[in-house]
């Protein structure tokens, strides 16, 4: 299938400085140009003071494979590409993959940066000495029966875990237990945790069903499991959740899901990010939508504010705000 992008212009913003020649001319003018970033399957890190921005790469004016990398001081204003190599925080070639680079995770982890990812529909760990890369491995995956994607990794009570999501039957949530030094799943661990079989996790009734992009917060003894659900072209794709007193389950899902819609968002399609917390501990979840309601692609991002609300995760209404890297000449 064959995309066509028209994009909106880009917004540019004259910043004068105070200095005037005669006649009140100003000495320099700086222009400031705003554009949209186009990250599926987005996350935020935040390292020092630092907010680093990676995802899914969907801005064709950007030539290349692999994790594209911004950087922000305040979640507003944001610059980049940043990564290492020509933008990339993550570069083919350097780590496992050929294509399909999707749904990227930072973490830090004994003093190394660690970036979990999927390629070619299978899950690699890669690491690097900084958040801008340049993201390396040995050039394979993590060993499995089935394709799998979208890891996120969670460390708890001295253990990691990585909730992620198998293709059979659907694709399904699962966890499990990894070793010490992050190379392997202990096989034994495997449970399954959530699969699309609610009314708005699968509109369309399709027959594949979907439920994917997991993000887990541990809040008040409780474990907490963001995830999306239906196929990502379905503009009804949405964000919910489900909870359990375990990291391996088992989860339920309340009553108030679907949290983040097209209802309450007004966009097509958001959905598949990770929870970012702001300078004054405010919960934000970085997402992607739809580019138009008739058009998929390319992706946008966006943040919207979370509320924690008697053991609920609501989102505020109105809240969704796009991410834009700032341009300068």
């Amino acid at each position: 299938m064959h995309f066509f992008y028209l994009f909106p212009a880009i917004v540019l913003l004259s910043n004068a400085c105070g200095n005037y020649l005669n006649g009140g001319t100003p000495e320099k003018e700086e222009e400031i140009a705003t554009r949209q970033i186009y990250l599926a399957d987005p996350t935020i890190f935040e390292s020092n003071g630092t907010y680093y921005l990676y995802g899914t790469k969907n801005d064709p004016d950007i030539q290349g494979e692999g994790f594209l990398v911004y950087t922000s001081d305040d979640l507003v204003h944001w610059e980049g590409p940043a990564g290492a190599t020509d933008g990339f925080a993550l570069k083919k070639g350097d780590a496992f993959g050929n294509g399909g680079f999707w749904a990227p995770q930072i973490f830090r982890y004994n003093s190394v940066y660690y970036m979990a990812y999927t390629a070619d529909e299978h899950i690699a760990i890669a690491t690097a000495d900084s958040p801008l890369g340049p993201f390396t491995n040995d050039g394979t995956a993590l060993d499995a029966p089935v394709k799998q994607i979208d890891p996120f990794i969670f460390f708890d009570n001295g253990k990691a875990y990585i909730y992620h999501v198998r293709l059979q039957d659907g694709n399904r949530i699962f966890v499990a237990e990894m070793t010490g030094d992050l190379t392997a799943i202990k096989s034994e661990t495997l449970r399954e945790c959530i699969y699309a079989e609610e009314d708005w996790e699968n509109t369309e009734n399709a027959g594949w069903s979907v439920a994917e992009g997991p993000t887990v917060v541990k809040k008040d003894g409780l474990y907490y499991l963001l995830y999306s659900a239906n196929d990502f072209r379905n503009p009804d794709y949405a964000v919910g959740y489900a909870v359990s007193d375990s990291p391996l389950g088992p989860w339920e899902k309340p009553e108030n899901n679907p949290i983040i819609s097209s209802r309450n968002t007004g966009e097509p399609g958001p959905g598949h990010g990770d929870i970012v917390y702001d300078q004054n501990g405010d919960i934000r979840y970085v997402l992607h939508t739809h580019y138009t309601p008739g058009a998929v692609h390319p992706r946008k991002t966006a943040l919207v504010e979370l509320q924690f609300r008697e053991g609920r995760f609501v989102m505020v209404p109105e809240s969704l705000r796009w991410i834009q890297s700032t341009v300068r000449d």
